[in-house]
């Protein structure tokens, strides 16, 4: 493969903050490979303001693509910025290519792994997550007796399936004492999406019924969003659960995408992609 253009994807946000970090990773990602990585979102993005994105718009798949194909452009990667094969990877991507070819004719775009393949995972995520659960730890003067590793959720199984992963992982590398269990922010009603586990509002309930009284959330979200970061819902749950349950105490972890393990990961990804 020539030269192929590199894409640094994901899914996309209407918070500013989520396109910062995506450059930032995209940025980091350039230095330690010696080429340009390009940020660019599938979706939403492009409705925030470039005042809000230090004067310059988000780039959004579709839109990016049609660019790069006009100035004659043939052989891109795609580095996705997702834990698990969710439809944006199966479905929106290949489905934007197939448009695009109808107009540009064929061309070549290779999908690099998501950050935690399965069977198993890769059990460098589950140490980033705990990575951020010790400095959740030493914030606190009594070590936590209840972990909960949340995620956004998803109606995929295989995609609930990585979270898992990373979760028995990260259980073994914790202090036997400290239960672990998992939420999510998001998931649908009914018994046949019961596999997506609780909401975090339910998690955190049962943890205090259960007499737990120090819980760290073990962050799976790779960026601030609607919900995780500053003015995400999650520090709101969290500020209710801890005013609802007097004695409890909730610290939320860190991103895994500020963790410069990350880097590592996506470096690994593209070398298998375009070897």
């Amino acid at each position: 493969m020539n030269s192929p253009t590199l894409l640094l994807v994901d899914n996309g946000s209407t918070r500013p903050a989520a396109t910062l970090s995506l450059r930032r990773i995209a940025r980091n990602l350039s230095e330690r490979i010696g080429q340009t990585v390009y940020p660019v979102s599938l979706q939403h993005a492009d409705r925030v303001s470039a005042d809000q994105l230090d004067g310059k718009g988000a780039s959004t798949l579709t839109l990016f693509l049609r660019e790069q194909l006009a100035e004659g452009q043939r052989e891109f990667v795609v580095l996705p910025l997702f834990f698990g094969r969710s439809r944006a990877l199966t479905s929106f991507i290949p489905e934007q290519a197939a448009e695009l070819a109808q107009s540009f004719g064929d061309f070549r775009l290779i999908q690099a792994d998501v950050l935690s393949p399965l069977p198993g995972g890769d059990p460098r995520l589950a140490e980033i997550l705990a990575d951020n659960v010790k400095k959740c730890t030493g914030q606190s003067a009594v070590p936590p007796d209840h972990v909960i590793v949340v995620d956004h959720g998803s109606p995929i199984p295989e995609v609930t399936a990585v979270r898992e992963a990373a979760a028995a992982t990260l259980k073994k590398r914790l202090p036997a004492s400290v239960r672990l269990t998992e939420a999510v922010m998001e998931r649908r009603s009914g018994a046949s999406y019961d596999f997506n586990g609780q909401l975090l509002q339910q998690a955190l309930a049962a943890a205090a019924a259960a007499g737990h009284r120090h819980v760290v959330l073990a962050m799976m979200f790779i960026s601030p969003g609607s919900h995780a970061g500053p003015g995400g819902d999650i520090g709101t749950i969290c500020a209710k659960a801890m005013a609802f349950h007097p004695g409890l105490e909730v610290c939320v972890s860190s991103l895994v995408g500020e963790h410069p393990m990350l880097i590592d990961i996506l470096q690994d990804r593209l070398a298998a992609a375009i070897a």
